[in-house]
């Protein structure tokens, strides 16, 4: 009956610790989502761009279908099956988690099983005196000396400081979680982009060579004229030198095919030269839809990973400053402990030799006041960083949404123009090369009728590239279109897209 007292004692002050601690509120500032001033509208959304309002439903999905390249659709499913940025920031992932999971487990008690086992040894010189303190074997010259028991510990979070640490990890967890959201949506927005451009370069390269064969074809001709005395050595020289510079452009368009295959290999996880025998041969520039669903500045704030990451790490560091506060408080934690301790394993002595203990301890360290408000003030100044840097990244998402408006805006209207141009200097050729049969004009009047000719479909091509990468960068700067809801398969399961923003492996990688 004496020893259930104290018990009974220990147990109700745990309980009313407990609760106490439950009821307290945690130390430390709350946080609250500000949301930052974002215009009602883009000012870069005039004629003849056309966008949807709100985004269509191609935002939210996989964007980059509207393009309707099954090759590149593809790419971009092995791309998020074996890109390495993907994998590492998976791991991030797990390891915020596992984090996560350190610091709930504070709130759990900790403590487990522990023994030891001596063998001792007394000089006969050594005053057989007994200790405070020390066990009855002591007295012996010689012995062995068991000890096993149990001890545990339990931390009450009286003034929420472990509360706040795990309010910090989750919030870390989700900020790692939009991160690799973001590596999903800046790597399918790499695919799709260096895609284009393949495509774009390709495209160069056949003008290229259309206009190197021409001006083969045109030097021949003017070589025989030449030989017969029609022409003078000036036309010649300005043939042949036509002919030089058209060969001269068409190694650096090859580089920039093999540029882009080679990013791409290292995007889809493989070696560089690993996609030239699939995407060596020429295929058209997919064409960019007229009506592009940009949707309102508001908007990137709910589909933008990075701002969603951003605003995560302002929890985060707010979080971070109840933990450093609580340091100011006492520490409360119930102790306990039981066990045997004798030197010897029979059932006698271990009626004898056990025991047990419970109790509370406090801990305040108040002499480190100057030290933990200096911590307090760097935490602040952290939360005050975090939120710059959220407000700054709300501002760049905006600008980078804006510029591709402009892109998409400018190069339409002068791909507009290019093609009357190409379609004149067509016109320009076709009369010219009438009118030196006739012999009413010199062979350089064809030479410039065909510089402008494939000067004209050469820039026509390259603002076809732009515009296109313009849709990719409006793309990503809208987020990318990443809905959770939208990554379910028909069938039930998870795409790997699913996989990756909950932080597991792709399946089947």
């Amino acid at each position: 009956m004496t020893a259930s007292r104290p018990c009974g004692l220990w147990a109700a002050l745990l309980l009313a610790a407990a609760m106490t601690a439950q009821g307290c509120a945690p130390v430390g500032p709350d946080y609250r989502r500000a949301e930052p001033a974002v215009p009602s509208a883009y000012t870069a959304l005039e004629p003849p761009i056309a966008t949807s309002d709100p985004p269509g439903p191609c935002i939210g999905g996989s964007w980059w279908t509207m393009l309707q390249d099954p090759v590149l659709t593809r790419l971009i499913a092995q791309a998020v099956e074996n890109n390495l940025d993907i994998r590492a920031a998976a791991a991030r992932v797990q390891q915020a988690r596992a984090m996560a999971g350190v610091s709930g487990a504070r709130l759990l008690p900790e403590g487990g099983p522990q023994g030891s086992y001596d063998v001792y040894r007394r000089s006969d010189a050594a005053a057989p005196t007994r200790e405070i303190g020390t066990s009855p074997t002591a007295l012996q010259r010689r012995g062995e000396f068991y000890q096993a028991g149990f001890d545990a510990s339990w931390e009450i979070d009286i003034f929420g400081g472990i509360r706040r640490e795990i309010e910090a990890a989750y919030a870390d967890l989700e900020a790692a979680g939009e991160g690799l959201r973001d590596v999903l949506v800046t790597l399918q927005g790499d695919v799709v982009r260096n895609y284009l451009e393949l495509r774009g370069a390709q495209l160069r390269v056949d003008i290229a060579q259309r206009e190197l064969e021409s001006r083969r074809t045109n030097a021949s001709i003017t070589q025989s004229r030449y030989d017969a005395g029609l022409v003078n050595h000036l036309e010649l020289s300005r043939a042949l030198g036509e002919v030089a510079s058209a060969e001269s452009r068409i190694p650096s368009l090859e580089n920039d095919i093999l540029t882009a295959v080679h990013r791409l290999g290292v995007l889809l996880g493989q070696a560089p030269a690993s996609l030239i025998p699939e995407l060596s041969p020429a295929a058209p520039i997919p064409a960019i839809p007229d009506k592009l669903p940009a949707g309102l500045p508001s908007e990137l704030l709910r589909q933008r990973p990075d701002i969603r990451k951003a605003e995560r790490e302002v929890a985060a560091a707010t979080a971070g400053i109840g933990v450093s506060t609580a340091d100011l408080f006492p520490r409360f934690s119930l102790t306990g402990s039981f066990g045997y301790l004798d030197d010897d394993l029979d059932s006698t002595s271990w009626r004898s030799g056990h025991y047990w203990g419970l109790g509370p301890s406090i801990r305040w360290p108040i002499l480190n006041f100057r030290r933990i408000l200096s911590e307090i003030a760097a935490k602040e100044a952290v939360r005050d960083e975090s939120i710059a840097h959220y407000e700054k990244v709300v501002l760049l998402s905006l600008e980078e949404v804006e510029n591709a408006l402009i892109v998409l805006s400018t190069e339409k209207r002068r791909a507009a123009a290019l093609s009357v141009a190409a379609a004149a200097n067509e016109d320009a050729l076709s009369m010219a090369r009438e009118l030196y049969t006739a012999g009413a004009v010199s062979y350089l009047a064809i030479l410039d009728a065909e510089s402008a000719l494939y000067r004209a479909e050469d820039e026509l091509a390259l603002s076809r590239i732009h515009r296109a990468v313009g849709f990719v960068s409006l793309y990503k700067a809208l987020g990318g279109g990443w809905r959770d809801a939208e990554l379910q398969t028909e069938e039930g399961g998870s795409s790997p897209e699913a996989d990756v923003a909950d932080g597991r492996p792709p399946s089947g990688g």
